[in-house]
């Protein structure tokens, strides 16, 4: 999942790693965190695949305002630093942007057929980036889930209805509602990705 994050981020925008940080925890929600700990080896590893490459932050050379000093020495560090500099942010951070492989390699990611409570939010939120029958297949195959789903625990409370105890037939029922809701919510965005 920390892959499919970071590539549709970075499909977005191009950013240093403290604001990959901070869309992550806006894109996963509050209770999944991802720390630095995990961020920059999972940055290493697809840098090192060509999914993601630090790219120029600056507008301007810094060359130009690295004043000549008419020593090969010299000229050679400031050619040096200068290089260093053009691929860092603020602050001297490192800035990271998508390459074609990860733009590749995130659409491969988004229409994998496993679709899980944790996967298919953060699929949902980079499928605009896709074409529309990957984003329409993304979509059908979460509603044949949760329609498997709901069969199923009608079946089970059908089935046990009458021996549940008040609560455990509430939360039952909750779960059925809150599933159906979802099926209909995907209806909604099958039609309008039908219609489209």
């Amino acid at each position: 999942m920390i892959e499919l994050a970071i590539l549709g981020v970075l499909r977005e925008s191009e950013l240093h790693g403290y604001e990959l940080k901070k869309r992550l925890r806006e894109v996963m929600g509050p209770l999944s965190s991802v720390s630095f700990g995990s961020l920059y080896p999972a940055l290493a590893k697809l840098e090192a695949s060509g999914l993601v490459k630090a790219v120029d932050a600056t507008t301007s050379t810094p060359m130009s305002v690295v004043p000549m000093t008419g020593a090969l020495a010299g000229e050679s560090a400031a050619f040096r630093a200068a290089r260093r500099l053009a691929t860092r942010g603020p602050r001297n951070k490192k800035v990271y942007g998508i390459t074609e492989h990860g733009e590749a390699r995130m659409a491969e990611l988004i229409s994998e057929p496993s679709d899980d409570e944790r996967s298919f939010p953060l699929k949902l939120a980079f499928c605009r980036w896709c074409e529309p029958q990957v984003r329409l297949s993304l979509l059908r195959r979460r509603r044949q889930t949760l329609e498997d789903r709901l069969t199923e625990r009608r079946r089970s409370l059908g089935a046990r209805g009458e021996r549940l105890d008040r609560y455990v037939r509430s939360l039952m029922e909750h779960d059925t509602e809150s599933t159906e809701l979802d099926i209909a919510w995907l209806d909604r965005l099958i039609e309008e990705e039908t219609s489209a």
